[in-house]
């Protein structure tokens, strides 16, 4: 009589392709990692703070910057600011207070000048 092979079972199969899909898809869709940028954060014409900052790229391009500690606001009073792109070179600008208002900061364009800035009407963000 001849020994018959194991044979796997469909539902087998078709769980190890999903499984194998779903990580091939994750890993191809997922966004940059968090990294320390230089940043300046510019307020009313003077720099409100330059130097180091956490950059947290976004879906679309916009991003949010924080304080590379966690723990400390990114300047007085700010945990973080969020440039949100609205449209190809605009964006909405807020910035989380340490009270917890997410505070709207208003309308920003990209720089013709610096493209990794962010300008607004008495305002700018760039992260480098």
């Amino acid at each position: 009589m001849k020994q018959q092979q194991p044979v796997k079972s469909n539902l087998h199969k078709a769980t190890q392709i999903t499984a194998g899909l779903i990580l091939a898809l994750s890993a191809s869709s997922s966004f940059a990692a968090d990294r320390v940028v230089k940043c300046q954060i510019d307020s009313s014409g003077s720099p409100s703070f330059k130097g180091k900052c956490l950059f947290m790229p976004e879906k679309g391009g916009s991003f949010s910057l924080q304080s590379v500690n966690r723990d400390r606001p990114i300047m007085e009073g700010l945990i973080d600011v969020n440039v949100q792109i609205i449209e190809k070179g605009v964006a909405e600008v807020r910035g989380l207070t340490t009270e917890g208002s997410n505070s709207r900061w208003g309308e920003a364009r990209r720089s013709d000048k610096d493209k990794a800035c962010w300008v607004g009407s008495d305002f700018r963000i760039c992260a480098w």
